[in-house]
């Protein structure tokens, strides 16, 4: 197995992407093929190019995070976002790795890879360690601002194979992110969804709302792209602000050489920070594309970008792409 990392997206490529890569290549049983310019990667990787099962392939272009993602993609074939996904497509690398331009990435797949026959649009995929006991998938996160209901049903039904192929819930729950918990409730793209979500043979357990995804009441939470991405985004800046208390606890407790430095752990508050840090789920997966795409945070430094290929060797080994394209060519079942 072969994993594409683009080592010239993000905001610390490239040297925290090959770290990240390196790391992942000692860890996981995979070949990593870093993308983008020869000459500078060569020069972080040469050590490690003998030892570890690790290849460069040069792009010339870089798409900046600054970049109108559509123009940007025609503008620069050669850039480390289309390179990798042409590896894919080509079938010389297995899974394709990004903290770079999101909707570059979104729109190089598209166009590299295509949608998997039943699918009108893809959606992101991203992990929510709110709680103990079960992760929750958050689907769409960012990809489709606009949507129909038709595609959010596509998305349950998308992240239902996920979470069973990977996550490893028998029958994942799915639930509609809304206002209230009564069916009549949210907006007409919601209500509309409801009613359809009603009629498949998922296991649809109604309208959730934001307090629900903490408590785990579904395993699969259901939504536009726009209301998905403030949702990540909130729960992100959640994470970033408890991490600097911590961290500034540990300042005055050393200072004043108290024991209780580790306060914050022992009240369970450093698990919590552990697990909406979005370094230790690293990336989420855009689903609904002909290959298997991993979208990290532009902020990923090594350990994210670690635990991001580590999410697509997992994909691209529980077959997650190829389970999709079998269920989604299927008419959806109706609820008996």
């Amino acid at each position: 197995m072969i994993i594409a990392v683009d080592a010239a997206g993000g905001e610390y490529a490239p040297h925290e992407i090959v770290k990240g890569a390196i790391k992942a290549a000692q860890d996981y049983d995979v070949g990593i093929a870093l993308v983008g310019r020869k000459d500078l990667l060569y020069v972080q990787t040469s050590r490690h190019l003998r030892k570890l099962e690790m290849s460069i392939v040069d792009a010339s272009q870089t798409i900046e995070d600054n970049e109108p993602p559509v123009e940007a993609v025609n503008r620069k074939p050669d850039s480390s976002i289309m390179v990798g996904i042409k590896l894919v497509r080509e079938g010389k690398a297995s899974a394709f790795v990004s903290a770079g331009n999101t909707g570059a990435v979104l729109y190089s797949a598209l166009l590299g890879l295509g949608r998997i026959e039943g699918v009108e649009r893809p959606g992101i995929a991203s992990i929510l360690t709110l709680s103990i006991a079960t992760p929750v998938l958050l689907i769409d996160s960012g990809a489709n601002a606009n949507c129909r209901p038709n595609y959010l049903v596509q998305f349950a039904r998308l992240g239902t194979v996920y979470s069973r192929e990977v996550l490893g819930v028998p029958s994942p729950r799915v639930g509609l992110l809304n206002t209230g918990e009564e069916e009549g409730k949210g907006n007409r793209l919601v209500q509309e969804t409801y009613a359809l979500l009603k009629q498949t043979d998922l296991n649809f357990v109604g309208n959730i709302e934001g307090h629900g995804i903490a408590r785990g009441t579904a395993d699969i939470i259901v939504t536009d792209g726009f209301t998905g991405n403030v949702v990540l985004k909130t729960l992100e800046g959640l994470g970033d602000t408890f991490l600097k208390l911590r961290n500034v606890g540990q300042v005055f407790s050393n200072a004043y050489h108290m024991e209780s430095r580790h306060q914050l752990f022992d009240t369970g508050l450093g698990s919590l920070i552990k697990r909406i840090d979005y370094r230790e789920s690293g990336g989420a997966c855009l689903l609904g594309v002909n290959g298997d795409v991993i979208i990290a945070h532009g902020r990923s430094q090594a350990k994210a970008i670690r635990n991001a290929i580590g999410i697509a060797r997992e994909s691209v080994g529980r077959g997650v792409c190829q389970i999709i394209r079998e269920e989604m060519a299927q008419p959806a079942p109706a609820r008996s």
